[in-house]
């Protein structure tokens, strides 16, 4: 379990720190950015795949489904839908939504722990004050609840995937096929605008989200997810803004204000609070056989950076 534990606390952390990187790639077509992060992540996965011997894996009809569904929903929709919702009203209100996503994940292991509940309570809570009240309109909704439900999917798509393909080839298939994906959406929104040559910055930009906050951030978050289960890794989700606070320190590039150490703080009582609840064995036959939590947005990040986010 402390592998897991680090491997989710881990992965959610480097999800945050891509407030750092924001100000490189800011500037580049959003859902052409996307793409290209996804296609390197994608080459990197496929050649660490190949380089550990890892054969090809035929997949069944429900595993079809799965995969599809897991990038549809929670690469290419929730993608979609914060940039929709951020274009509508701003950042806050979809980063609230998206701060409830340890307490969906508890729920949905059946019957949670009454501490995991409690944990996951209080963690919504501190990430919610990090990340600010949202105020927006109605369509901003609209399109933040779609981004929850993408990000809930992100991690219950996978759980039947995990058993047999593993983290790495779940990460491979899922990024892979989100390229042409994000390539439809881009064309029918930027058209041929949607790429264009990327400056030394962006390149180094780029470079990180694909390393970092994607195959090394969806390898840690898909090898803990199976240890823990949905509802104890949904709690590490709150250490996303944490983890943009700590980058903002660190790089100089901003102070953390007294509501963003509250909601630290109260993410971190949150997360041992929830770790007091344990697993049940039932709880762990269910995950094996397969039955079936990004990232919180930021306020600080800018909407082309928000993929899954992941």
């Amino acid at each position: 379990m402390r592998n897991g534990i680090f491997g989710a606390a881990s992965a959610m952390f480097l999800v945050g720190t891509l407030a750092g990187v924001s100000g490189l790639v800011g500037a580049y077509p959003i859902y052409g950015g996307q793409a290209v992060r996804y296609l390197v992540a994608a080459v990197i996965l496929l050649l660490i795949t190949w380089a550990l011997g890892l054969r090809f894996v035929r997949l069944t009809l429900r595993e079809t489904l799965c995969l599809g569904g897991l990038t549809l929903l929670g690469l290419v929709l929730f993608n979609v839908c914060v940039v929709e919702s951020t274009r509508a009203s701003g950042p806050t209100l979809v980063g609230t939504v998206l701060g409830t996503v340890p307490l969906w994940l508890a729920l949905a292991g059946g019957r949670p722990a009454p501490r995991l509940l409690v944990g996951a309570g209080v963690v919504v809570a501190g990430a919610t004050l990090a990340t600010g009240l949202g105020t927006g309109n109605l369509t901003s909704l609209l399109w933040a609840l779609g981004a929850l439900v993408g990000e809930v999917s992100f991690s219950l798509l996978a759980i039947p995937l995990l058993p047999r393909l593993g983290a790495i080839r779940v990460s491979a298939y899922s990024t892979a096929l989100a390229v042409p994906m994000l390539l439809v959406v881009g064309l029918a929104d930027e058209g041929t605008a949607m790429f264009r040559a990327p400056t030394t910055a962006e390149v180094l930009g780029f470079g990180y989200l694909a390393v970092v906050i994607t195959v090394l951030a969806f390898f840690l978050w898909y090898t803990a997810l199976p240890k823990l289960g949905p509802g104890l890794a949904g709690l590490f989700a709150g250490l996303i803004p944490v983890g943009a606070i700590v980058t903002g320190v660190v790089l100089g590039v901003a102070t953390p204000t007294v509501y963003d150490l509250l909601g630290a703080g109260l993410v971190i009582a949150g997360i041992v609070v929830g770790l007091t609840a344990g697993r049940s064995p039932a709880g762990l036959g269910r995950l094996t056989h397969g039955n079936a939590g990004h990232p919180l947005v930021r306020r600080r990040i800018p909407a082309r950076l928000r993929r899954r986010g992941a």
